[in-house]
């Protein structure tokens, strides 16, 4: 994952000369080892988290709410929906699939890191869940800078944001696992080509996995709640 760095400058009056000192240290070191752990705690307790992220508005609750239909007589499901504020999602979620569903408010910050979503996991209880999903703050950068210590990330593109968000938001696309293009029941009114969209991704992460789907109709979920269910056996296994 594409690193960030902190430049600390240190000033130092010596003999009327001023001597800088340039020090850099990765801010996100800390927060890769803690999320190396949580996914190492996860793996042992058999439970399978999945860090979903998007731009607002692109549908990733509607698209929660019909996966999580599909799957929750199969496994046991939980939902930790993290906003700056609000508990709209959550109670969405509870009341449209009956699972155990809690909302985290991330005091203005715009994303989720390993040691918020372990505070998270916390509260959940792990003991009688097989897959927890993580909605993530809805936006295409600070997400994607921070491991939450999930097993796959999962991003959703809607065909209204436009075919080159890939090319736009290079490292979102770069760290996810599979990309759902959400919301072609609207394809006819946008100008949007699914092939070069394919393609951009392809060119930032050649290994993503690209799912078409309508959460709305229903189109294309079923291979989606497919994939998060062989992954989580896998994981268990």
């Amino acid at each position: 994952m594409q690193r960030k760095f902190v430049r600390y400058s240190i000033e130092l009056d010596i003999m009327d000369e001023v001597k800088v000192i340039e020090i850099k240290k990765s801010v996100f070191a800390d927060n890769d080892k803690a999320a190396d752990e949580l996914r190492k705690e996860l793996k042992q307790k058999g439970v399978y988290l999945l860090n979903v992220m998007s731009s607002p508005g692109s549908g990733k609750t509607t698209t929660l709410i019909q996966t999580i239909n599909r799957i929750k007589d199969q496994i046991r499901v939980a939902v930790m929906e993290a906003d700056i504020d609000s508990d709209v999602d959550a109670v969405k979620i509870k009341e449209a699939t009956g699972i155990p569903s809690i909302q985290l408010h991330t005091g203005g910050m715009c994303h989720l890191d390993a040691e918020m979503t372990r505070q998270g996991l916390d509260n959940v209880g792990l003991e009688d869940v097989d897959l927890v999903i993580l909605e993530n703050v809805g936006n295409l950068v600070c997400p994607a800078e921070f491991d939450t210590g999930s097993c796959r990330n999962v991003m959703i593109l809607s065909v209204p944001e436009g075919d080159d968000k890939a090319l736009k938001y290079p490292l979102m696309f770069s760290v996810c696992d599979v990309v759902l293009v959400n919301k072609t029941d609207v394809l006819p009114y946008f100008d949007f080509d699914m092939e070069k969209c394919s393609k951009n991704i392809h060119e930032r992460n050649p290994q993503a996995k690209i799912i078409p789907i309508s959460a709305k109709t229903g189109d294309g979920v079923d291979a989606f709640a497919d994939w998060l269910l062989h992954e989580v056996m896998r994981w268990k296994a």
